[in-house]
């Protein structure tokens, strides 16, 4: 995940919060320890997608590692099923690659409402 990303990282602290027991090693496009332990992921395109590598050496990209990632995660497992529905695929690209590229006007976006709701009326 990209680590400057304000989103990504309130991404992965739900995840974290949120995860069965053990079930992912989270880390940065930037650090070391992605450059280290899994030097088959580029940062480049890291940093345009994120990057799930199972314990087996299968790497998952962007929306196809969706799926993966929430059957891991407590409670939503049930949302697996849906992206093996007719057309999901190519839906779940499109919405991934147009959030991604966008992430950080979404999260300029976010904190700017953050923070007009914490102005009092």
């Amino acid at each position: 995940y990209d680590g400057k990303c304000p989103v990504c990282a309130g991404t992965v602290r739900w995840i974290r919060e949120n995860e069965i027991s053990g079930s992912f090693t989270l880390m940065p496009c930037q650090s070391e320890q992605r450059r280290s332990r899994h030097p088959e992921v580029n940062r480049a395109d890291c940093m345009k997608a994120m990057h799930l590598v199972l314990p087996d050496g299968t790497v998952f990209i962007g929306e196809q590692a969706l799926p993966h990632i929430l059957s891991r995660i407590k409670g939503y497992r049930f949302i697996v099923p849906l992206f093996r529905l007719p057309g999901a695929a190519p839906l779940s690209r499109i919405a991934y690659r147009w959030f991604a590229d966008r992430r950080y006007r979404i999260a300029a976006i976010l904190s700017h409402l953050a923070g007009n709701r914490r102005r009092p009326a």
